[in-house]
């Protein structure tokens, strides 16, 4: 009886029985099940009888050298506003994403799809009415073909994802299977099967003769609603959409893309760019910068109502910024240093003085989502720190991660100015003169590395608030070669940098904060962390198998993070920030969770 029960232990582990497999779906959940159940008919975002027809222009900041936008090589053209509405209206994956959901998806070329419970593989069952835009089917030869070339020649993303593919297995003329790999724990990557739905599908037809892994300004072929009908090299891209698109009754793709045509301008410089809007050399403009947005838009098109300016709110997790200390150096490596220089960072009055007051403080790698921990831990997060032991700080129980948020007057100021020099003193740091020693008896000194010498302004004014602690902190802005070396061999003291996070956070921590990482060039553990809890958490974030469980380990990797002060957090907007020429353009109601949707606006 103990060797059949140990040969059950063992078949169970091993993961031998038979997946249990669900019946063929029309859209996937990474947790919980679909918003929409299969016979939906539109998004909740869209309009579904919006009009079609007319153009949009949109204005560029940089410039493009291909339109192969699945290569390192070259530089694509890119929309200004809410995705990648230049390439995705082009190239469309076997799934489309919702963007009120924090990771679902839902069918486009892919009709249905077959997922076992384990998610160890995946069925796409292509839909017949896919069409490429030269009318030809979109078939499994094609969702393999894509597959084996973005695998070996596609971008960083694909490479290591595609990798992680078993086998890939063609198993009529529309279904193909995909089979993962095993993780190194034994279980399978759960979110593999919504990135392999992600996929763009590429037409093998018009590739197998052709290179792929080089630039070209040839206008592609692809089975999305626009094809590239104009274009002059580096100034402008001209979308047209197809008046043959096969899915435009797709559920997914209802209400969107309205325009008959889209215009992509591109500026060299965003000041130019901003005067030819306001001439109406285009239609819409995000507009990222808080002083500008107060101050830059005093012109007679906003004042008579024909310029609109609408502040969204959205419920995605902004990007945290912020001043990242490199703990490789030994001056890093003491917490007490790194929270005494977060301390110095006076966000009440560089918000008041330099931004009009529009931002708010980001108190979080998570920041303007639930994923942020807050508070004290309570309830599942709680119990997945209690579950470390000793190896988590006691005062995570006791004392709130936040950092402060001060009105920007001098006596907050000199409130934690003052808390940060007791928290340098009971560490054993000294001021002689004016000063600050190291218990070595060193001078605490730093230099802060910039690129964008937009960001000298927040350096200098923190670098005046840790003089009068007695650091000094030198500011230095280099080159963007220099800069992008240094970033990859982290051969920096202190720099600046962002982390961009989905509603759904999974394989992407581990390249972010883990051990490994750190010791990666190039990666993006900028800060150098290597700590065993945050591992752990980092780590089981994928492996999450409800919202709850994703949530709850998401914050409590947050609150490690948070109470290490690696970074000396910014802010953050809380809302996308949108100019547009009303008397051509109309939007939905409803604004999803990931902030306005550029593709289902529509012409007046």
């Amino acid at each position: 009886m103990r060797r059949l029960a140990q040969a059950f232990c063992f078949i169970a582990m091993a993961g031998l029985a038979a997946p249990v497999l669900a019946a063929p779906q029309s859209s996937i959940a990474m947790h919980g099940t679909p918003k929409h159940k299969d016979g939906f008919t539109h998004f909740d975002y869209v309009n579904p009888a919006a009009p079609k027809g007319g153009a949009i222009k949109l204005g560029v900041i940089g410039s493009f050298d291909s339109l192969n936008p699945f290569i390192v090589r070259g530089t694509v053209p890119q929309a200004p506003a809410f995705g990648l509405f230049a390439s995705a209206s082009v190239y469309e994956s076997l799934m489309a994403r919702s963007w009120d959901e924090p990771f679902t998806l839902y069918a486009l070329l892919a009709q249905t799809i077959e997922v076992p419970e384990d998610r160890s593989s995946i069925i796409f069952h292509l839909n017949p009415a896919a069409r490429f835009s030269d009318g030809k089917p979109v078939t499994a030869d094609d969702v393999l073909y894509s597959f084996h070339t973005l695998r070996d020649q596609g971008r960083p993303n694909h490479r290591t994802y595609y990798k992680k593919v078993d086998v890939a297995e063609k198993l009529d003329e529309r279904s193909v299977k995909f089979t993962f790999k095993r993780q190194e724990n034994g279980a399978w990557d759960r979110e593999m099967p919504l990135i392999m739905g992600l996929m763009p599908v590429l037409p093998v037809h018009e590739w197998k003769d052709k290179i792929f892994n080089q630039t070209t300004l040839r206008p592609p072929i692809a089975s999305g609603p626009y094809r590239v009908t104009k274009m002059e090299a580096g100034r402008s891209v001209t979308l047209t959409r197809n008046a043959d698109y096969w899915g435009r009754d797709v559920p997914a793709i209802k209400g969107m893309y309205n325009f008959d045509e889209v215009r992509l301008d591109f500026y060299r410089d965003d000041s130019i760019a901003l005067q030819a809007f306001k001439a109406g050399a285009f239609d819409l403009r995000r507009e990222p910068d808080p002083k500008k947005w107060a101050k830059a838009y005093d012109h007679p098109a906003v004042h008579d109502g024909r310029i609109a300016r609408g502040r969204f709110a959205h419920q995605r997790t902004e990007a945290l910024s912020g001043f990242i200390l490199n703990t490789r150096r030994p001056l890093f490596q003491d917490p007490a240093l790194r929270e005494a220089v977060s301390l110095a960072f006076d966000f009440g009055w560089i918000n008041r003085t330099l931004f009009q007051g529009l931002y708010k403080r980001s108190t979080s790698f998570f920041p303007n989502s639930e994923l942020a921990s807050h508070g004290l831990p309570e309830g599942k997060e709680k119990e997945l720190l209690k579950n470390f032991g000793d190896k988590v700080p006691s005062t995570l129980f006791t004392k709130s991660v936040t950092p402060p948020e001060t009105d920007g007057s001098e006596e907050a100021r000199r409130v934690q100015l003052l808390e940060a020099a007791e928290i340098l003193k009971n560490a054993g740091y000294v001021m002689k003169g004016e000063k600050l020693l190291t218990p070595r008896g060193e001078p605490v000194s730093f230099e802060v590395m910039l690129s964008d010498p937009m960001e000298e302004k927040v350096a200098l004014e923190w670098a005046r608030g840790l003089k009068r602690l007695g650091i000094e902190a030198r500011v230095r802005t280099v080159d963007s070669a220099q800069y992008q070396a240094r970033l990859n061999g982290f051969d920096y003291d202190v720099t600046t940098g962002r982390w961009f996070n989905s509603l759904s956070p999974g394989n992407e921590q581990m390249f972010f904060w883990s051990c490994a990482a750190a010791k990666q060039n190039g990666s993006r553990n900028y800060a150098g962390i290597c700590d065993p809890v945050i591992d752990a958490l980092a780590s089981a974030i994928p492996a999450a198998t409800t919202r709850e469980g994703l949530v709850a380990t998401t914050r409590a990797l947050d609150r490690m993070l948070m109470a290490g002060h690696y970074v000396v957090p910014f802010y953050h907007l809380g809302a996308d920030q949108v100019a547009y020429w009303a008397t051509k353009l109309d939007h939905p109601a409803t604004t999803p969770t990931y902030g306005p949707i550029l593709e289902s606006w529509w012409g007046k």
